[in-house]
């Protein structure tokens, strides 16, 4: 999996929201969210807006207006934030790997394409915002973590 610079971007200005609901603040201003994550002015008002249009953050405008979850940050998980502004987690070529119609002699490939997706949606589909702005994140996602291997590239 790549994870762009927009998913990241989008993942860090959503935890910003989650922290701010957290301490029961305000809604926070684009420009803050901005500077805190160091996210683009572009890229930061485009992803808050994608964010809005699928119903994961709320807006409102003026002096007083900024940007909160539309919904708890325990609910809100990674995959969401994932698909709102880059749509499926896995894709090939494009298309949902169940999609493709792969000619003989291709083996199982198409089911490992599948089986990738299941592995990514086992961690992100698990891991919510909650988790992600307190640091405490689920016990399976943790044990992964604590294999050495997981840290160095191959």
């Amino acid at each position: 999996m790549r994870v762009t610079a927009k998913v990241d971007y989008a993942v860090r200005a959503a935890v910003v929201l989650a922290r701010a609901a957290e301490a029961d603040t305000e809604p926070v201003k684009g420009d803050r969210i901005r500077e805190e994550q160091r996210i683009p002015l572009k890229f930061c008002e485009n992803i808050l807006g994608e964010l809005r249009q699928e119903g994961i953050v709320r807006s409102q405008r003026g002096a007083d207006g900024g940007y909160w979850l539309a919904r708890a940050a325990d609910t809100i998980t990674v995959a969401e934030i994932i698909r709102a502004v880059e749509g499926p987690l896995a894709n090939v070529r494009g298309e949902r790997p169940e999609q493709i119609d792969y000619p003989q002699g291709s083996g199982a490939l198409q089911q490992v394409w599948i089986a990738t997706r299941a592995a990514l949606r086992s961690v992100l589909e698990r891991v919510t915002l909650a988790d992600v702005a307190t640091g405490d994140l689920p016990t399976d996602v943790k044990r992964l973590l604590d294999d050495p291997d997981a840290w160095k590239p191959h």
